[in-house]
């Protein structure tokens, strides 16, 4: 994103810091709730920041760090009516804020008032450049005044940075008001150029093309953009227009809708760029004023899951509709937030249900295995890849993942024969994958096999990813098991580096320095190691006792005792 468009949209950390009267708030004998709602703002507990802001506001119901707190946690939990009122007060202060602004406008497009809305512009209510322009040109739409609303489109059009808004709402406005052909024309880049459309701004676009009896050229579109998608929606659509059908615009109907997409356009120019807090404020509002808009909806359940407010996150996963085209998406995306909540086996179970639900859908298996495999159930999980990509059909690029997944649980379950079979798959779908070359590479390390191939493998990997922990450990690792001691010592240095509390590679760091004569400080890293080893990680490589072992009498003896290969330096000659 452009310095200016961040600029037009006009983000302030000062929304997002509510509490800049606190030695004020504190002399009025607040001080336990304000502290509370501190510590709320701070972890995103919006639940919390909106009990205790509000009895602290009942108590000081004209202090504006108050007000902004209780409007902040209220529009976040998709209770705007309850921020409405702190809105109003808000803004008969000096220095109002954006986000009452946010407020008022929607509520007024809600209800319609589109006179209201011109009329707080003209007196000076705004959020930012960019959405006063659109947000006035909805409501020039919503007033009939529609000559007035592609001027104002259009003169949002020609700031730097913004035409792909001003453009997009133009056309949008065009199909609201029934002017199909002139949205098309707009949207098909005849006179500007080629318009950046999100998912939901291109399905609009196949919509309006259909209504024109435009199928084919739908369709050409829509494979361009979307290519051999899986996608239910997507696919879907597709079939109706390819049936010659013309399919009804879904969320775009009204001015309403159209202020809808304004939230919804800011929100997605921010995502990644901003705050998750502050661009989930506009993913909410865009829902409030169309709740049909399931992609504002699943954009609000990913930035609380992105705040790790994972049970507000499944709740709002839990709103999709079972009719929607994108159920699917929601319940994986609740599946998600379960798992990442510690609740792993209902995660199972939603997915589990979605499978049986949806069995021909791959995407659906592959995050079942992969949440299998990240449970340690490396069974279940590779039985779950083995029905992904029964359904992938002929192979391509794209699906070197699948088979590495499966690679691993198959390793992991001591089938290593197909385990290798699924990474070489791998490699020859995408070649020189870091991560398979690594996975592949360090594999055959610890089973002393090939280690020149597996030592080509990590030097390519190591090449692609320098900054990679792991890939570096697993270089100098290699370098140690062919005996090359004091080459070994700079990587898994840099390894240890860059992983630093990681007991593998401090471990790891123990022998090479052993082996090139370095005791004391062998000695060191693995009291290091020991203490990093976490006593619940059954799959860890590191072994407290082994290492307890080389402590007391030294890695030689412990070798010895296993019965494996003396220390030996690679002969060069």
């Amino acid at each position: 994103m452009t310095v200016s468009m961040l600029r037009a949209i006009a983000v302030t950390t000062a929304l997002l810091t509510p509490f800049a009267l606190a030695a004020q708030t504190a002399e009025r004998g607040l001080a336990g709730n304000y502290l509370a709602a501190r510590h709320a703002t701070i972890f995103n507990e919006y639940e919390k920041l909106a009990e205790y802001s509000a009895r602290a506001l009942a108590a000081d119901p004209t202090n504006p760090a108050l007000m902004e707190s209780t409007m902040q946690a209220y529009v976040a939990l998709g209770r705007i009516d309850r921020a409405f009122d702190a809105a109003l007060e808000m803004q008969t202060l000096d220095e109002p804020g954006q986000l009452s602004g946010m407020i008022i406008f929607a509520a007024a497009a809600r209800n319609g008032d589109w006179a209201g809305v011109l009329s707080e512009l003209d007196a000076g209510m705004t959020v930012g450049p960019l959405f006063d322009g659109l947000i006035r040109g909805w409501a020039q739409v919503g007033s009939g005044e529609m000559d007035a609303a592609q001027k104002t489109f259009d003169a949002v059009a020609t700031e730097t940075g913004l035409q792909a808004f001003g453009v997009y709402h133009s056309a949008l406005a065009l199909a609201v008001s029934g002017d199909l052909e002139g949205a098309a024309a707009i949207l098909d880049g005849d006179e500007s150029g080629r318009v950046t459309l999100t998912r939901n701004g291109n399905i609009t676009y196949f919509q309006i093309l259909s209504l024109l009896g435009r199928q084919e050229d739908a369709i050409a579109r829509l494979d361009e953009v979307f290519g051999d998608t899986a996608d239910p929606a997507i696919v879907n659509l597709r079939s109706r227009l390819a049936a010659g059908e013309q399919v009804p615009l879904g969320t775009m109907n009204s001015a309403a809708d159209g202020v809808a997409e304004v939230f919804f356009s800011i929100a997605g120019a921010l995502n990644g760029e901003a705050d998750h807090a502050y661009t989930l404020l506009y993913s909410r509002l865009a829902h409030y004023l169309n709740s049909d808009h399931i992609e504002a909806l699943l954009m609000s359940a990913d930035k609380l899951e992105q705040l790790r407010q994972y049970d507000l996150a499944t709740e709002v996963y839990r709103a999709v509709p079972r009719t929607s085209p994108v159920y699917y998406a929601a319940e994986l995306g609740r599946a998600e937030a379960l798992r990442l909540s510690g609740d792993a086996e209902a995660a199972v179970e939603v997915i589990s249900a979605l499978a049986t639900e949806f069995p021909d859908l791959s995407v659906i298996h592959i995050t079942l295995g992969d949440t299998l495999r990240r449970m340690g159930e490396y069974q279940r999980s590779s039985e779950a890849y083995d029905r992904a990509i029964a359904l992938l059909g002929p192979e391509n690029p794209n699906h070197w993942l699948v088979y590495f997944a499966r690679g691993i649980t198959h390793e992991r379950t001591d089938r290593w024969v197909k385990a290798e079979d699924d990474m070489r798959r791998a490699l020859r779908l995408s070649p020189d994958q870091p991560s398979v070359l690594n996975y592949l590479g360090y594999t055959m390390v610890e089973r002393q096999e090939n280690l020149d191939e597996a030592l080509d493998m990590i030097e390519t990997a190591a090449a692609a990813q320098p900054d990679s922990g792991h890939i570096i450990d697993s270089l100098g690792w290699v370098l140690y098991r062919l005996g090359r001691y004091d080459e070994a010592v700079e990587p898994m240095e840099r390894a240890s580096q860059l992983m630093a509390v990681d007991p593998v590679v401090n471990d790891h760091l123990g022998d090479v320095y052993w082996a090139v004569g370095r005791k004391l400080e062998a000695e060191f890293q693995w009291k290091r190691a020991l203490s990093f080893v976490d006593p619940e990680d059954a799959d860890s490589e590191a072994d407290p006792d082994r290492i307890r072992r080389k402590l007391e009498v030294g890695l030689d003896a412990v070798l010895a005792e296993e019965g494996a290969e003396p220390l030996a330096v690679a002969d060069d000659g």
